[in-house]
């Protein structure tokens, strides 16, 4: 293989996600053992600390590390956004892997673009709804 060859060369997707797995798990792994409440190792929200309000993730962190503890209710409470998109994301992040890997096409229809603009406007309406002082959302306040 001459060195043109070699450069050229492309990883194999099942090695690319493999080591994304590793590195995923790597962090949870971290945020499991340390919890952002009593680390300085994780960043703060900069939304928050310019405008004191709540942004859409505000409280994802520490909702990941409450879920990983198996403490479901204060994980929904920190962020219930988080905790009803990861069922999502991680079907997504499947057939996505399924797809790169066997080559053929799983769920064709979260591909049209009305689902990226429909979980825009979720996200958008949960950011504003935890910042107002009443209705159902203002209890999720970071």
């Amino acid at each position: 293989m001459t060195p043109l060859e070699a450069r050229n060369r492309k990883f194999h997707p099942l090695l690319i996600w493999l080591g994304l797995g590793a590195l995923g798990s790597g962090a949870l792994a971290i945020l499991f053992f340390f919890p952002p409440t009593h680390s300085v190792l994780y960043p703060r929200c900069l939304f928050h600390q310019l405008t004191g309000l709540s942004c859409p993730g505000c409280g994802a962190l520490r909702a990941t590390h409450q879920l990983l503890h198996g403490h479901l209710a204060d994980a929904f409470r920190l962020n219930p956004l988080l905790l009803i998109l990861w069922p999502v994301l991680a079907a997504n992040g499947l057939a996505q892997v399924v797809r790169q890997v066997t080559g053929r096409e799983g769920a064709r229809f979260w591909r049209h673009p009305i689902w990226i603009w429909l979980l825009l406007a979720v996200i958008l309406a949960f950011g504003i709804g935890r910042n107002l002082p009443f209705g159902p959302l203002a209890q999720f306040r970071a």
